[in-house]
């Protein structure tokens, strides 16, 4: 597939860039949408869902604005490393250096297929959580990173609501991990998108899941992720791993309250009778339609209008 983007792009870089983008921006905007649509449209919010809502509280129109203007910024830069990728794939650029192959999936047998996804999967996910945790214990990193953590009370959108700078460090592997093995360069994107954005989005999503207890000790839950947006700060890189607790445990960057009587979980706050109807109908549900509202967004561009929303949150 990403061969046939080249050949569409006329293996022109920049039209390669391009067309990644055009991919990109449906597949982002349609997996974040209907997560957002399921779980945050006041016509589609109820009790049932509510309860299982990590912060009770939904963010205001305004920061999903935000975070949908961060996430087209951050699209923008993070399909660099990719375009450069299916680049010298099909056009053997810079030597050839590239070792990916397009198609061929005969080129290796099915267990060799499984054991690259399987060191592409955890190398990732190792190369995730270390870059992360640097932009919490390092100053010069915090100051690119500590941008996606003005949103406390993430929603679906803000998966890659990162600056220009992180968000190219995130997608680095895209680039260099087909410079290191042989690999069909389909199934290295199909992993990034289904175990690194399609699973954000689940991160990102603010709901716990009914049957997956954010106590488990193998995969991290919504419940971590938002845990690390909102305590997670300079110095403090709590949760940082994106799919396996693992990671977390060996550098000790687990968030220190997970006492039953105190754990601000979902499933604890439930189990502490928090969670009831009555609380339930004192949450403000915004009305996220007037995002379809262009005011909304010019109101973004004028001088003084990011100091007000910030006096008024």
């Amino acid at each position: 597939m990403l061969c046939e983007v080249s050949e569409f792009a006329g293996n022109s870089l920049v039209g390669i860039w391009m067309t990644i983008n055009a991919l990109m921006i449906v597949s982002i905007f349609a997996s974040s949408s209907s997560c957002f649509y399921y779980l945050y449209w006041p016509s589609m919010v109820t009790y049932e869902k509510w309860k299982y809502k990590s912060n009770p509280s939904y963010p205001s129109v305004e920061k999903v604005r935000e975070e949908i203007t961060q996430t087209v910024k951050g699209m923008l830069c993070a399909s660099v490393c990719p375009a450069l990728a299916v680049y010298m794939v099909t056009t053997g650029a810079f030597g050839g250096i590239s070792k990916a192959y397009c198609g061929n999936w005969g080129n290796q047998s099915v267990g060799e297929h499984l054991l690259t996804a399987a060191v592409i999967w955890a190398g990732s996910d190792f190369y995730e959580f270390f870059y992360h945790r640097l932009g919490h214990v390092n100053f010069t990193f915090w100051q690119q990173h500590k941008h996606h953590h003005v949103f406390h009370n993430p929603s679906p959108f803000s998966v890659i609501a990162d600056e220009w700078v992180d968000q190219f460090f995130r997608s680095m592997p895209l680039l260099v991990i087909p410079l290191l093995i042989p690999t069909n360069i389909d199934m290295l994107f199909f992993i990034y998108a289904t175990f690194f954005y399609f699973y954000g989005v689940y991160l990102h999503s603010g709901h716990e899941l009914p049957g997956l207890s954010a106590h488990n000790p193998v995969l991290n839950t919504s419940f971590q992720h938002y845990c690390h947006h909102a305590k997670s700060l300079m110095n403090k890189p709590y949760h940082c791993g994106f799919f396996v607790k693992i990671w977390d445990r060996l550098f000790d960057c687990q968030y220190p309250n997970y006492d039953p009587e105190t754990c601000i979980c979902a499933g604890c706050c439930r189990e502490r009778g928090e969670r009831t109807r009555e609380a339930y109908e004192k949450v403000v549900k915004p009305d996220y339609s007037r995002l379809f509202s262009i005011g909304i967004w010019m109101d973004a561009l004028l001088p003084g209008s990011q100091e007000k929303e910030v006096k008024s949150h």
